[in-house]
């Protein structure tokens, strides 16, 4: 009887370690994920900006999965002045009181104006070439910092949930300003999933859009990422996505663009390079056939989740020129 009571005793004693120590790794897990949401999420001031998973060494990663990233607050290094544009900037609240800061170019019996939106982690100076072709087509352009980026407000990114807000009070702005200009938006990244969640929610009608190298799920582009990290998908991106809408109180789950897309019944250009590790190319298709309205997919060979413009400038004004002039009526 003995014999039996003490193996009850040590199988009870294992069984209450291994839930101890599952327990332990729960929360480690958790603390992780939250920890590296918070930094992807929150901008810093200084110090070295954490490079791109694909170019990290093993050490390098194993210390980033542990530590987390360093995202820098994006600064606007270039302007339209460094491509011969004449510019001003201008400043608009959002909804939530803070400041957006964007430049607007001017072009003279402008055929339209483009307002143009960055991807996180970047500014409205990364999108000065695109301006640029846009001002050479003969319209106009506004060129837009998200919140916690270049000149607006804030030090922090919903990855295109709040963004939604300042894509609506700059379209606005841009309505009051200019009543008589029919409007195109520009959308890359971050921007293009803003721009999507804008249209869906606020009923914004702009004439036409452009959106380039888009995720279609908060979850899949979380999970796209520790791919490019090597580490197991599960649970760690479901934990990631979880802790960052927590973090920032955004339904992260919910953020999804291709769900956005069934509401947009307007002409839309979806540009993709096929070898986008962030926002894969089916991802893309994925978007594009929720699209409602006329549209139109020009895909880059070989491309990364990069400007598109960049890897193939001639491809890239012949698709903006075609689209432009078959679907901006």
């Amino acid at each position: 009887m003995g014999a039996i009571k003490t193996g009850t005793h040590r199988v009870m004693t294992v069984i209450l370690t291994v839930c101890g120590i599952g327990f332990g790794l729960f929360v480690l897990l958790n603390l992780l994920a939250a920890r590296h949401a918070y930094l992807m999420l929150h901008f810093k001031d200084g110090g070295d900006r954490t490079a791109a998973p694909e170019s990290l060494s093993l050490f390098a990663r194993f210390r980033t999965l542990v530590c987390g990233v360093t995202i820098l607050r994006p600064t606007n290094r270039t302007t339209p002045a460094d491509a011969g544009m004449t510019f001003r900037t201008v400043q608009y609240p959002a909804r939530d009181g803070l400041m957006l800061e964007a430049w607007h170019i001017e072009q003279q019996e402008a055929k339209g104006l483009v307002l143009l939106f960055h991807g996180y982690g970047s500014c409205k100076g990364a999108l000065v070439k695109e301006a640029s072709v846009f001002h050479e087509l003969g319209y106009s352009a506004l060129l837009v910092d998200f919140r916690g980026s270049g000149g607006s407000g804030g030090n922090s990114t919903t990855v295109g949930y709040l963004e939604a807000d300042d894509v609506l009070n700059s379209f606005e702005y841009a309505r009051r300003t200019w009543p008589d200009q029919k409007i195109v938006i520009y959308g890359s990244s971050m921007g293009g999933a803003a721009l999507l969640r804008t249209i869906a929610v606020e009923k914004i009608d702009p004439d036409a859009i452009i959106l380039e190298a888009v995720f279609d799920r908060m979850l899949t582009t979380v999970r796209n990422r520790f791919r490019s990290m090597r580490v197991a998908t599960f649970p760690s991106a479901e934990l990631l996505t979880f802790w960052g809408g927590f973090l920032t109180g955004f339904p992260a789950f919910k953020h999804n663009p291709c769900d956005y897309a069934r509401k947009v019944t307007c002409p839309t250009l979806l540009l993709h390079g096929t070898a986008d590790s962030r926002a894969t190319i089916d991802q893309a298709e994925n978007n594009f056939s929720e699209l409602a309205g006329p549209k139109s997919f020009v895909k880059f060979d070989g491309v990364g989740h990069d400007s598109c413009l960049n890897a193939d400038p001639q491809k890239w004004k012949s698709a903006v020129i075609s689209f432009l002039a078959t679907r901006l009526i």
